[in-house]
C-alpha cells in the first residue's frame, strides 16, 4: 500500500470513530471514575497494543500534557521476567490472566488493546476481570474478533487495517488523557 492509501485508510477509520461516541464516552467515564476513585488501570496487549497499553500508563503515572498527581497504572507486558515466567508455567495463554488475578483489586479497570480480537491471551484477561467484577475497557479493530462483547465499554475501530486501529488506538489513549487531565491537578 502507498502512502496516500495508507493516510486515507487511517482517516477513514478515525472520521469512524464518530459512530461510536457513545462507547467512547462510556469507556472514558469508566477510566477516570476508578481513577478518582483511588484505584487503578491494568492494561495488556501484544505486540504494538502492549506498546500502546504501555503509552497509556506511561500518560498516567508519569504525565500526559499538564503537570498533576501521578496515578495508578500498570502495563502487564511491561515485566519481562514475570511475562516470561507465567508464559513457561502456564502458557503464553495466560500471562495477563494470571496477573489481574494477582495484582487487581475491586473497582481497578482493565483496559485491552487488540487489532484483531481474537489473541487468546487478552480474551483469558477480559475472563479473569468478569471473575474478578472488575469493568472492563477493550480498544479493537477488525470487526472485534471473539473479544467483540465481553467488555464493559468496547470500541471497534472500523475498516481491515490493524495499523489503522493501532492509530485510532492511540488517538483514544490521547483523548482518556485529554480527560483525565482535565479532572485532576
Amino acid at each position: 500500500m502507498n502512502f496516500e492509501a495508507s493516510q486515507q485508510t487511517t482517516i477513514a477509520a478515525l472520521q469512524g470513530l464518530t459512530t461510536q461516541r457513545v462507547q467512547i464516552d462510556l469507556a472514558g467515564d469508566i477510566i477516570l471514575r476508578a481513577l478518582q476513585g483511588g484505584k487503578k488501570i491494568i492494561a495488556c496487549g501484544n505486540g504494538g497494543s502492549a506498546a500502546e497499553a504501555q503509552h497509556l500508563t506511561t500518560e498516567l503515572v508519569g504525565r500526559f500534557f499538564k503537570n498533576r498527581r501521578s496515578l495508578p497504572a500498570v502495563a502487564l507486558s511491561a515485566d519481562g521476567t514475570l511475562v516470561t515466567c507465567i508464559g513457561n508455567d502456564y502458557g503464553y495463554d495466560h500471562v495477563f490472566a494470571r496477573q489481574i488475578e494477582g495484582l487487581a483489586q475491586p473497582g481497578d479497570v482493565v483496559v485491552v488493546l487488540t487489532s484483531s480480537g481474537n489473541s487468546r491471551n487478552i480474551l483469558l484477561a477480559l475472563d479473569a476481570a468478569k471473575k474478578l467484577g472488575l469493568d472492563t475497557v477493550a480498544l479493537l479493530g477488525r470487526g472485534g474478533g471473539k473479544a467483540k462483547g465481553l467488555a464493559t465499554a468496547e470500541i471497534v475501530v472500523p475498516g481491515d487495517s490493524g495499523a489503522a486501529a493501532q492509530e485510532c488506538h492511540l488517538f483514544l489513549i490521547h483523548h482518556f488523557c485529554e480527560r483525565v487531565d482535565a479532572a485532576f491537578n
